[in-house]
């Protein structure tokens, strides 16, 4: 059952409760959101705020059994990547 058909609101974090809920810094939350790599934010006025479920959702990512569990996913951390060269775009 979804949040929705019980009429239960989704619950909303700002950046140091979404930070401390998962046991980062703020600091790391906030480079995460600069990088593209962390999990889904919303921008409500000039304020950010996270949903839990895309914490829980993003945090899940990096599940594993086992230190030899390749997974399904990583967590990529909190610094720049190089970008995927005419990802989706046409070069000129």
């Amino acid at each position: 059952m979804s949040d929705a058909s019980l009429g239960i609101s989704p619950r909303y974090l700002r950046t140091a409760e979404a930070a401390r809920y998962l046991s980062l810094s703020p600091r790391t939350l906030e480079k995460h959101r600069t990088y593209g790599t962390g999990p889904a934010y919303r921008k409500i006025g000039g304020r950010v705020v996270y949903a839990v479920a895309d914490l829980n959702a993003w945090a899940d990512i990096g599940t594993r059994t086992s230190t030899s569990d390749p997974g399904t996913g990583s967590v990529l951390p909190a610094k720049r990547h190089a970008p995927i060269p005419y990802a989706g775009k046409e070069r000129r």
